[in-house]
């Protein structure tokens, strides 16, 4: 018998137990499972099937849901919940033109991204062509530890909060090259935060690396990062950093301009 995994997890009176669950269910929804039935819903989300069902129809209602044999799915409205959010973000409208730039001038990927938790979440992304092996796209996550643009954010944080999130990161050999080894981290986003830029070979995936730099508000605080992206056997660390960190630079640089002219 599934049970409601949440019924001890209620933080205070202020927690709306339903909506939580609503929003599980929602997330249950992926590339791994994009119909499921009442019963894997259930399942997956740690729910009675009467408590599934009840949040199923409700999105249905709303028109978030649609059932066709006995399955469930999305529909194309859920995107409305995604986009409040990036409308409602200064970066995702201004960074966009700055970034075709770099993208233009490097012939490389190019990204923007912000801090959730332990992880980077896309907001803006130009592939000009594949460069890892899982595919990327604006709402993808990636470990902060171990990426250029999570540096580069991590770099940013108040002391005390960059302990906390590295202490929640799950901090693991992904390949050969991948640094483990927490006070070494540390000085690297030491590093990061006096050079104003973050660089990661092969640390991630074999063959990717990345040059991100920060993007700041009219305060000064680091509120995104922005890189480039390419192959390792196409450009050495120095080579890339050579080629892709002034036009990087220079686009922060306009970003951070535009956001204090808001």
């Amino acid at each position: 018998m599934a049970i409601d995994t949440q019924e001890t997890q209620q933080p205070s009176d202020t927690y709306v137990q339903s909506f939580a669950r609503g929003l599980s269910v929602i997330r249950a929804f992926g590339p791994q499972r994009p119909q499921m039935t009442l019963s894997e819903v259930a399942a997956a989300c740690g729910l009675t099937r009467a408590g599934a069902r009840r949040i199923l129809l409700t999105l249905a209602h709303l028109g978030y849901v649609a059932m066709d044999d006995r399955k469930f799915a999305l529909t194309p409205r859920i995107l409305e919940l995604g986009y409040s959010y990036l409308s409602a973000t200064p970066l995702w409208d201004l960074a966009l033109p700055y970034m075709e730039e770099v993208a233009e001038t490097t012939r490389e990927s190019c990204s923007v991204s912000v801090l959730d938790g332990t992880d980077v979440v896309y907001i803006l992304r130009l592939s000009t062509h594949k460069v890892m092996s899982i595919n990327l796209s604006v709402g993808s996550r990636l470990p902060a530890w171990v990426t250029s643009m999570g540096r580069v954010l991590l770099a940013g944080l108040p002391p005390a909060d960059q302990d906390r999130v590295l202490a929640a990161s799950d901090i693991r050999a992904l390949t050969p090259h991948t640094v483990t080894d927490l006070a070494k981290l540390k000085r690297i986003l030491a590093q990061v935060r006096t050079d104003g830029y973050a660089c990661v070979v092969q640390e991630l995936e074999p063959g990717l690396q990345s040059v991100a730099v920060p993007v700041v508000d009219r305060a000064g605080r680091v509120i995104g990062a922005m890189n480039v992206s390419g192959h390792a056997n196409r450009f050495s660390r120095d080579a890339m950093l050579d080629a892709f960190l002034p036009p990087l630079r220079r686009a922060a640089e306009q970003i951070d301009q535009a956001l204090r002219r808001r």
